[in-house]
């Protein structure tokens, strides 16, 4: 309330909001100008760059994004499609489909393409979790905007963030995180406890859409916060008192979520070519114990060539904070601890606990370090083998370690900053370790190379001559992670509303794994092995008459009207061989035909 009559005349904010203001201004720009540099490889040319690591991936999800925004403005169904390995479908539900992105930015894709979408959409990613991260901290944990930006901006471009900014949509999208606490949290109030359930609801419902991963994953990490953090005896009368209001919220939050979430949850455990865990090895997609004091490849520390190889591939570098970090963590917890009254300490033994669960089971079922497995049991083993917790890639569950480490950075700053010191140096002495600790983390651009031109043949629309609406068509090799021109031809026609045809693989999840498991693609065939076999090893394989016929009855089960080959072939993780490709195609259907800029095979009914 007003304490004096200037205080109501006056309309400008007092002296002390200004600052705050512009802070809040500061951290946005830096959090844009460092989500664009991060992306900046890819802004010299959307429509011709592709990151390098993982252009297989950015295929898929400009894929989604077309897909996504055809279906929706054409009345299909956004979860289930016949677009893709026909004839039984891609049940879009168990794969990351990211709907929601895919319909809020339909206009932008029908208007830029979906490359240039992609891009928006990761480079806003990335500047809106740190946002994110800022204002639940800023609003919520400390009252220092500097100590929050600090903590925020390591979060959103910590390793693992940096690693899945190779093309993954869904991870980036770390701005759901501190959106879901902030939305659980307020469930402890009984005033609008019917608006905050149905909000809630509504957050678990979007964050499914696009990153249904890291909402399990975001779950599990509050479901060992939470219990930690309210039995603590400093917090357990408040939380006994909030329970049955908690209770409440949570379950019109569960009412709110499962209508939103009913059929998509059906198709994912229920529907047709859906699975049962993945075909992912977890001892392979573990982290190596070592890689928690590691560096990252796309870090300053890495381009001086302190980085490692670690990580399973390079888009999965979840921990790598390196071991000034990892000890400036625990200081800094020992610090706080003593700093810290009652009540920060059950937060901090929270998080501590938090940290420490998940950077164990992020070890996997075996124990590796530096490389080198020992037979040894982890947590991990027991875990694995239950339902959905074996479609996770333990790795993965390093990255809730770094919004640890940044709450603890922003508590740190917070207190650095407030609290009197006896001496001169000590703060900074502090300053020093948080720049050497996280100076080597600061991120590079992402390496990007130069991606195949989508033919002629498509852009120009040329392929309705040859396929009948609604029908099929496929490029040599056929459409794969490894392959993914197929994908982009496809998302290139929908977006450009030249119609639809149909693609008889593609880079999708499907069953057909060992044990009911799931795979990439679907199981292989006559015509697309003999393919694939050609355009990886540039040699024609031996064609026999019982090789022409399996491949031709290929085609007409997969009811494929014409082969098409262009000049040149992307492969996402080798070269691909177009002579030897054209060959045997050439040895399978006959002579092919010249049309626009590709070689083409029509195939008989």
């Amino acid at each position: 309330m007003p304490t004096s009559p200037s205080q109501v005349n006056d309309p400008s904010p007092p002296p002390a909001t200004r600052p705050r203001w512009r802070a809040d201004v500061v951290v946005i720009l830096v959090a844009l100008a460092l989500a664009g540099w991060v992306t900046s490889g890819l802004w010299r040319s959307p429509d011709t760059r592709a990151i390098t690591v993982n252009s297989s991936d950015q295929a898929l999800f400009e894929w989604l994004l077309a897909f996504g925004g055809h279906a929706v403005t054409h009345g299909e169904n956004p979860f289930f499609t016949y677009l893709l390995n026909v004839p039984d479908g891609v049940n879009l539900a168990v794969n990351t489909s990211i709907t929601v992105y895919a319909v809020l930015f339909a206009p932008l894709t029908y208007t830029i393409g979906p490359p240039a979408t992609f891009l928006v959409i990761l480079t806003l990613n990335l500047a809106a979790t740190a946002l994110a991260w800022y204002l639940l901290l800023s609003r919520s944990l400390v009252d220092n905007r500097l100590a929050a930006g600090v903590g925020a901006l390591f979060v959103a471009f910590s390793p693992g963030m940096v690693s899945h900014a190779n093309a993954h949509l869904n991870w980036t999208a770390g701005w759901l995180v501190p959106l879901l606490i902030w939305r659980l949290f307020a469930l402890r109030r009984p005033e609008h406890l019917l608006r905050n359930g149905i909000l809630f609801g509504v957050t678990v419902a979007v964050a499914f859409s696009i990153a249904a991963e890291g909402l399990f994953f975001t779950a599990l990490a509050l479901g060992v916060f939470v219990p930690v953090w309210a039995l603590h005896p400093a917090r357990r009368a408040t939380a006994r008192a909030a329970l049955p209001t908690f209770l409440r919220g949570l379950g019109i939050t569960t009412v709110t979520a499962g209508a939103l979430l009913a059929y998509p949850l059906w198709l994912h455990f229920a529907g047709p070519q859906r699975f049962h865990g993945t075909g992912f090895d977890p001892v392979v997609h573990a982290e190596d114990i070592a890689a928690f004091g590691a560096y990252p490849q796309r870090s300053l520390a890495g381009a001086a060539g302190w980085d490692t190889s670690l990580a399973p591939n390079p888009t999965e570098e979840n921990s790598f904070f390196g071991v000034p970090l990892l000890v400036l963590t625990v200081v800094c917890f020992v610090a706080l601890w003593r700093w810290a009254g009652p009540t920060r300490r059950a937060t901090l033994t929270a998080l501590g606990v938090t940290a420490v669960v998940f950077a164990v089971l992020s070890w996997g079922p075996q124990v590796k370090w530096n490389g080198h497995r020992y037979d040894v049991p982890l947590p991990f083993d027991l875990l694995g083998a239950l339902p959905v917790v074996n479609a996770a890639l333990p790795s993965r569950l390093a990255l809730v370690v770094a919004p640890v480490i940044g709450v603890l950075l922003a508590y740190l700053v917070d207190e650095v900053r407030t609290r009197p010191t006896r001496h001169r140096w000590t703060r900074p002495a502090w300053a020093v370790a948080l720049a050497v600790a996280l100076v080597p983390l600061v991120p590079v651009p992402l390496l990007t190379v130069e991606r195949e031109p989508i033919p002629r043949f498509v852009t120009a629309g040329t392929w309705r001559e040859y396929v009948s609406p609604g029908g099929a068509l496929t490029p040599v090799p056929l459409t794969l992670d490894v392959t993914p021109d197929g994908q982009r031809w496809q998302a290139y026609a929908l977006s450009h509303r030249q119609g639809e045809f149909a693609l008889p693989s593609g880079f999708f999840l499907g069953p057909g794994g060992p044990d009911g498991r799931g795979r990439i693609g679907p199981v292989p065939r006559t015509f697309d092995t003999l393919m694939e076999q050609a355009g990886r090893t540039g040699l024609v394989p031996i064609i026999t008459q019982g090789s022409v016929d399996l491949s031709r009855a290929d085609l007409r089960y997969w009811g494929v009207e014409v082969v098409v080959l262009p000049d040149r072939v992307h492969g996402a993780k080798y070269p691909i061989d177009v002579e030897a490709l054209r060959r045997t195609a050439t040895a399978l259907l006959g002579e092919p035909q010249r049309v626009d800029d590709v070689w083409l095979w029509q195939v008989p009914a």
